[in-house]
């Protein structure tokens, strides 16, 4: 047999991109001199990221992608990317990250915005605050899309730049906002930016008006650079309980925004408001929030969804402010997939952990910075599923399925419904080799905990519950666990297609 797909010239892409990872790295190399910290990881890390790009671009690629080239690149860029950025951390050698699979855990899970942390001590006496600037940068980076960037920078790529623009974030067509691809995705990484900033100069705000003490200068720029990707990471141990309650209260809206289609808030600044406001998707997904919120404050407001024996809850019952704060922070977090804690969750009671579980599996627009499945595939079944029981009555009857700009082919309902039954099955196998992994090593965790962290990998949440919790860490889990749950991380930023599909032997071979 004869290999059909040119990996030699995906991997010469492969290295373009390593090549200008070298750029963000300078960040962290700056802030290390600012501190008077090591520079080393940072300066090892450019010199590898530099000499790996040289080394793969020498493989000469072809001018242009084609089809089945555009998949290994952008997989093998997801993979390559987190790889080198594990350097920082074995090279600093301080706390859990030192060794190379948890190191390598905390990368992917940075670069693929899930928020799941192997940091047993998140402290900057402890890490520095180079290393845990670069922990946050990554996750900034992975937000809007290795791809996207490297299309808007890169003008060989613009070419092919929609079809790896689709590959990295599988779905629904990309809408060009401008004629050419390249300007589309500089559009959306200038949203992206602006986003980033306003949210920036709100935290700060917050500090220089003495509402929020600890809000400096560093944890400011550290939890813009987190919150827009819907990452999670936070230089403070106990994520944004750590702050005041204007600081929670701040942070919600740039999780809803970081969950909206960037495309529509594009049109919306561009004199196009009905764009969003009219748009089906955007719709839903506020409704979601919105009765998932008023949920969880119910349940904590009258004391069920708190456990009987509470640790560090706070007066919840009774208080509605403090419980509308949780309730609604909670539920922006886990629909946005940002993985940020208001509170520990893990003292909910457990009908309330069942009711955060489902809501895992929400995931916020497409799109957006956000993960797991997405609102508008829940949408398109939910249709799908009326129009089966219609034609179950009137068999001739034809109804296509619409979302609020488009008619949806059939191929592209196929194709979706695959999606999420893939996604179910890769869910429920990971629960049982994850649970059952965990018996096998001696951790105490419920079948809940389990299914918890299956879903906060594959879905790029971050945080799970039990063992997993926002306050605790995945360092317990084996180093299979470990390492399987890596991949999780990666086919799940990827949304599971663009991976699987180079495993099979008729992309290779046919």
């Amino acid at each position: 047999m004869v290999v059909r797909v040119d990996w030699r010239s995906a991997l010469s892409f492969v290295g373009t991109v390593s090549k200008f990872m070298t750029l963000p790295l300078l960040v962290p190399l700056a802030a290390a001199l600012v501190y008077g910290e090591s520079p080393l990881p940072f300066v090892v890390t450019v010199a590898a990221a530099y000499l790996v790009g040289v080394a793969l671009e020498r493989l000469r690629p072809d001018p242009d992608l084609g089809h089945r080239e555009g998949f290994l690149f952008v997989a093998l860029t997801w993979l390559i990317v987190p790889l080198l950025g594990t350097i920082p951390y074995l090279v600093a050698g301080q706390g859990s990250v030192a060794g190379v699979e948890n190191a390598l855990f905390e990368s992917t899970s940075g670069f693929t915005t899930t928020g799941a942390t192997v940091l047993a001590e998140i402290s900057i006496d402890r890490h520095g605050h180079a290393i845990l600037l670069w922990r946050q940068l990554t996750q900034w980076l992975g937000g809007m899309g290795i791809i996207v960037l490297m299309v808007a920078i890169l003008p060989k790529l613009s070419v092919g730049g929609a079809q790896l623009m689709r590959e990295e974030a599988p779905g629904f067509s990309i809408e060009k906002l401008k004629p050419s691809i390249r300007e589309t995705a500089r559009s959306l990484w200038k949203v992206y930016i602006g986003f980033t900033v306003l949210a920036f100069g709100c935290y700060y705000a917050l500090h220089l008006a003495d509402l929020a003490p600890n809000m400096g200068l560093y944890n400011a720029v550290a939890h813009a650079l987190t919150t827009l990707p819907t990452g999670g990471f936070s230089p403070e141990a106990r994520s944004i309980e750590a702050f005041s309650p204007a600081v929670q209260w701040t942070v919600m809206p740039f999780m809803l925004v970081a969950g909206t289609n960037f495309a529509l808030l594009w049109y919306a600044f561009r004199g196009a408001p009905e764009r969003l406001l009219g748009n089906t998707e955007f719709r839903s997904y506020l409704g979601t929030l919105g009765a998932v919120g008023v949920i969880l404050l119910g349940l904590l407001v009258t004391g069920i969804g708190i456990a009987e024996s509470p640790v560090n809850v706070g007066p919840l019952i009774g208080d509605f402010e403090a419980a509308a704060r949780h309730g609604l922070f909670q539920s922006l977090s886990f629909v946005t997939t940002t993985g940020y804690a208001s509170m520990d969750f893990n003292t909910w009671s457990t009908p309330t952990l069942t009711v955060l579980l489902f809501v895992m599996f929400l995931g916020g627009s497409v799109g957006s910075a956000a993960g797991s499945v997405k609102i508008v595939r829940w949408f398109v079944i939910q249709r799908y599923v009326r129009r089966e029981f219609t034609k179950t009555v009137h068999p001739e009857a034809v109804r296509p399925i619409r979302t609020s700009t488009e008619v949806l082919d059939e191929d592209t309902v196929s194709g979706l419904l695959a999606f999420t039954l893939l996604f179910v099955a890769l869910f429920a196998l990971s629960t049982l080799l994850i649970y059952f992994d965990a018996v096998r090593v001696g951790l105490e965790l419920t079948t809940l905990d389990a299914m918890s962290v299956a879903m906060a990998t594959l879905g790029n949440i971050g945080p799970g519950f039990g063992l997993a919790g926002p306050m605790e860490n995945f360092l317990p889990f084996s180093v299979p666990a470990k390492l399987y749950m890596v991949f999780l991380m990666w086919i799940g930023r990827l949304e599971i297609l663009s991976v699987l599909v180079i495993l099979t032997p008729t992309y290779w071979w046919k």
